[in-house]
């Protein structure tokens, strides 16, 4: 195995500060939940470096506020915001039948954590349908507008809750199983890793790169907003003595702005990323690092399968 890829950014650096002096003048960018959050941030960056930049966001009114707000303090007009429910299928089917001309960067940000049992038209998990398969759909139908680019990345926003829950390829969405938010949410978050791991092997050819992240810890997003206050999550939710502190929604876009635009991560790909660095093995009772099953490449092969027989239901 290779040593871990590293730059000279960290824990504290901040979206600003990893785009520093980078040009992204005729890239195109999509972002996943840019109307709030880490991806208001994400998207603040690279539009700052010239990016013209698709809010896709299930809230339309607020993605049309946020995209005139950003324009405003970025000075680049081109922030716009277009209708996107990962939830929903014919949605994401909608966005990608509009998409025109190339696409340079795909940033998989939006995201649920720990909701109630709540399933989809299909009977899919909520979590599993909207952090995974949503995304999957996604990045498949603009597969073309991204080898177009002839260098695309894709960033696929994990979470250090991977740890708590690898893929049960056996009751993907709870139907036996007694559901457990944060099992549900950590399996969808390896679900992440996963894709970015075989993404990564089957477009490289197409010049495409895909690498996972952990944002970290972050305060002031409504990601949260299903538990109330994080003191309402499991125990092994909260952090050790060896986890960094609470980052700022500026730090927490850091990684994802590295990964998406920044020229010290080209041709990098299939990697999994936390505080600008790639991540080692997780170690037993930390909550840090990427777990062995998440890279897994023969998981990884398994769930793209499964995922294309789920949203195209007449493959086998």
């Amino acid at each position: 195995m290779s040593d871990p890829f590293t730059t000279p950014f960290g824990a504290t650096s901040t979206a600003a500060e990893v785009i520093a002096g980078v040009d992204l003048t005729d890239h195109r960018a999509i972002v996943t939940g840019g109307s709030s959050g880490l991806g208001i941030e994400t998207a603040r960056a690279l539009a700052g470096a010239g990016a013209a930049v698709t809010l896709a966001v299930r809230d339309i009114a607020a993605g049309q506020q946020v995209a005139e707000d950003l324009a405003t303090t970025t000075g680049n007009k081109q922030v716009s915001a277009a209708p996107l429910d990962l939830a929903d299928q014919t949605s994401v089917a909608a966005f990608v039948s509009a998409w025109r001309g190339p696409l340079h960067i795909l940033v998989n940000n939006a995201g649920i954590m720990a909701p109630p049992l709540l399933r989809t038209v299909q009977g899919w998990e909520m979590q599993f349908a909207t952090n995974h398969l949503g995304h999957f759909a996604l990045a498949v139908g603009l597969h073309r507008a991204l080898a177009a680019a002839g260098a695309a990345r894709i960033v696929a926003v994990s979470s250090v809750g991977h740890i708590n829950g690898n893929v049960d390829f056996d009751d993907l969405n709870f139907d036996r199983r007694p559901y457990d938010p944060w099992l549900a949410y950590g399996q969808s978050k390896t679900a992440n890793v996963l894709f970015a791991i075989e993404a990564a092997k089957r477009w490289a050819a197409d010049g495409i790169t895909a690498n996972a992240l952990n944002p970290g810890r972050i305060t002031g997003t409504n990601l949260s907003r299903h538990i109330g206050d994080i003191a309402n999550a499991p125990a092994s939710f909260e952090p050790t003595s060896t986890d960094v502190s609470w980052k700022t929604i500026e730090q927490g876009a850091a990684t994802s702005v590295l990964l998406a635009g920044s020229p010290l991560v080209a041709g990098v790909t299939g990697r999994y990323f936390e505080d600008c660095q790639e991540a080692g093995p997780n170690q037993p009772g930390v909550r840090r690092g990427v777990a062995a099953y998440a890279l897994d490449p023969e998981a990884a092969t398994r769930l793209w399968q499964v995922s294309t027989e789920l949203i195209h239901p007449t493959i086998r």
